[in-house]
Protein backbone atom coordinates (compact mmCIF):
# COMPACT_ATOMS: atom_id res chain seq x y z
CA UNK A 1 0.00 0.00 0.00
CA UNK A 2 1.51 3.48 -1.01
CA UNK A 3 1.15 6.43 0.49
CA UNK A 4 -1.39 7.78 -1.68
CA UNK A 5 -3.26 4.99 -0.49
CA UNK A 6 -2.80 5.67 3.41
CA UNK A 7 -3.95 9.08 2.79
CA UNK A 8 -6.95 8.35 0.47
CA UNK A 9 -8.19 5.92 3.43
CA UNK A 10 -7.14 8.40 6.39
CA UNK A 11 -9.72 10.85 4.20
CA UNK A 12 -12.36 8.33 4.15
CA UNK A 13 -11.90 7.76 7.55
CA UNK A 14 -12.18 11.30 8.54
CA UNK A 15 -14.97 11.85 6.29
CA UNK A 16 -17.53 9.12 7.92
CA UNK A 17 -16.41 10.78 11.23
CA UNK A 18 -17.66 13.44 10.30
CA UNK A 19 -20.82 12.46 8.97
CA UNK A 20 -21.38 10.43 12.49
CA UNK A 21 -20.89 13.16 14.53
CA UNK A 22 -23.43 15.65 12.49
CA UNK A 23 -25.80 12.57 12.31
CA UNK A 24 -25.33 12.34 16.38
CA UNK A 25 -25.92 15.82 17.00
CA UNK A 26 -28.74 16.46 14.44
CA UNK A 27 -30.00 13.35 16.73
CA UNK A 28 -29.94 14.89 19.96
CA UNK A 29 -30.61 18.09 18.81
CA UNK A 30 -34.01 16.68 17.51
CA UNK A 31 -34.16 15.36 21.16
CA UNK A 32 -33.84 18.28 23.07
CA UNK A 33 -36.52 19.84 21.17
CA UNK A 34 -38.85 16.70 22.17
CA UNK A 35 -37.84 17.03 25.75
CA UNK A 36 -38.43 20.97 25.03
CA UNK A 37 -41.51 20.54 24.03
CA UNK A 38 -43.07 17.82 26.44
CA UNK A 39 -41.91 20.44 29.69
CA UNK A 40 -44.12 22.99 27.34
CA UNK A 41 -46.65 20.89 27.13
CA UNK A 42 -46.44 19.91 31.06
CA UNK A 43 -46.64 23.41 31.56
CA UNK A 44 -49.36 24.16 30.03
CA UNK A 45 -51.49 21.62 31.35
CA UNK A 46 -50.25 22.93 34.82
CA UNK A 47 -51.33 26.62 34.20
CA UNK A 48 -55.05 25.37 32.61
CA UNK A 49 -55.28 23.15 35.72
CA UNK A 50 -54.64 26.34 38.03
CA UNK A 51 -56.59 27.79 35.58
CA UNK A 52 -59.89 26.13 36.18
CA UNK A 53 -59.28 25.57 39.95
CA UNK A 54 -59.23 29.37 40.04
CA UNK A 55 -62.65 29.40 38.16
CA UNK A 56 -63.98 27.10 40.24
CA UNK A 57 -63.02 29.30 43.22
CA UNK A 58 -64.17 31.94 42.36
CA UNK A 59 -67.57 30.31 41.33
CA UNK A 60 -68.20 29.24 44.24
CA UNK A 61 -67.18 32.60 46.04
CA UNK A 62 -70.08 33.99 43.82
CA UNK A 63 -72.51 30.99 44.89
CA UNK A 64 -71.83 32.22 48.49
CA UNK A 65 -72.47 35.67 48.23
CA UNK A 66 -75.02 35.59 46.16
CA UNK A 67 -77.17 33.11 49.07
CA UNK A 68 -76.13 35.20 51.32
CA UNK A 69 -77.62 38.44 49.80
CA UNK A 70 -80.86 36.60 49.48
CA UNK A 71 -80.61 35.18 52.84
CA UNK A 72 -80.48 38.72 53.80
CA UNK A 73 -82.85 39.96 51.47
CA UNK A 74 -85.17 37.60 52.59
CA UNK A 75 -84.78 38.65 56.51
CA UNK A 76 -85.72 41.82 55.70
CA UNK A 77 -88.87 41.30 53.63
CA UNK A 78 -89.31 38.67 56.91
CA UNK A 79 -88.75 41.37 59.74
CA UNK A 80 -91.04 43.61 58.01
CA UNK A 81 -94.02 41.86 57.63
CA UNK A 82 -93.37 40.28 61.15
CA UNK A 83 -95.47 41.26 63.83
Amino acid sequence: MGMKDQFQDKAEQMKQQAKQKTQQAKQQGQERGRQAQERGQERGQERGKQAGQQAQQSGRQREDDTRRLQDDAEDRFNQDYDM
